[in-house]
């Protein structure tokens, strides 16, 4: 599909262009994630928040494959739980529970991912959680955060300790859990989960040649958090450099997300 074409495709009545435009890109998230292999099932979620005053978001219908998942079939929901657009299906309650406490705490939580891989959960499941051990572990390690696994998160009591856990971060690991990412976009919170996973997989690998990793001086740690711990450019590189090929790539090869 050309972006002309793309265009196209207008937001349908009684949604705003900017609601549109969230439903497309978070549409297009979901299956991103199906095309990275980083879907389990019907579970897990990605939201959305709706732009606007209120602290409404966007959600997958519980039910669904994330290949299946389209702009239009997305859920809207406020923060009490209430869906606000019809939908033959309901809203996973566990994913309510942890999206619902960030967008609550976070103005700047435009977008929150979270995943159950297999690398990314053994890492979280680990004593020794995320290490600095290479320079795409150091993307993410200075801003990464912590909380312990309290079961299925049903109890909307686990919110507060939930959301005290995250404070300022942007990448979680969810003890015994999974993984999450919060981004003021869709495309920073993607491209988080990105090198998130991707370091985990690589903790993994390394771990397996030995329990020794090659040491990596603090002092150049320190210098790599200097550089990507900018929020306004890693926002930049996001939504300019890394989204724009990410939707293209997914326009050749799965563009119904746009519907």
């Amino acid at each position: 599909m050309s972006p002309a074409e793309a265009q196209l495709r207008q937001a349908p009545s009684g949604i705003t262009e900017a609601e549109w435009s969230q439903r497309v890109n978070l549409a297009a998230c979901y299956r991103l994630v199906a095309y990275y292999g980083w879907d389990d099932l019907v579970d897990t979620h990605i939201s959305a928040r709706v732009p606007g005053p209120e602290h409404h978001f966007l959600i997958n219908p519980y039910g669904l494959m994330f290949d299946e998942i389209t702009a239009s079939s997305l859920v809207k929901v406020d923060l009490d739980g209430n869906q606000l657009t019809t939908s033959d299906y309901s809203i996973n309650p566990a994913g309510f529970t942890i999206h619902s406490a960030i967008h609550e705490v976070r103005e700047d939580a435009g977008c929150v991912l979270h995943l159950h891989t297999p690398d990314g959960t053994a890492v979280a499941s680990s004593l020794e959680g995320l290490l600095p051990l290479n320079q795409t572990a150091q993307l993410v390690t200075h801003d990464l955060a912590y909380h312990d696994y309290e079961g299925v998160a049903l109890d909307h009591d686990e919110r507060p300790r939930l959301q005290k856990d995250l404070g300022n971060k942007n990448h979680m690991l969810l003890r015994n859990h999974g993984t999450l990412t919060v981004g003021r976009s869709v495309a920073s919170a993607f491209e988080r989960m990105y090198h998130l996973e991707r370091a985990c997989t690589m903790q993994v690998r390394t771990r397996m040649l030995g329990p020794a990793a090659y040491p990596v001086e603090q002092s150049v740690i320190e210098k790599n958090e200097a550089v990507f711990g900018n929020p306004d450019s890693a926002e930049l590189r996001s939504t300019t450099l890394v989204w724009p090929p990410l939707l293209r790539k997914l326009d050749r090869i799965d563009p119904g997300y746009r519907d």
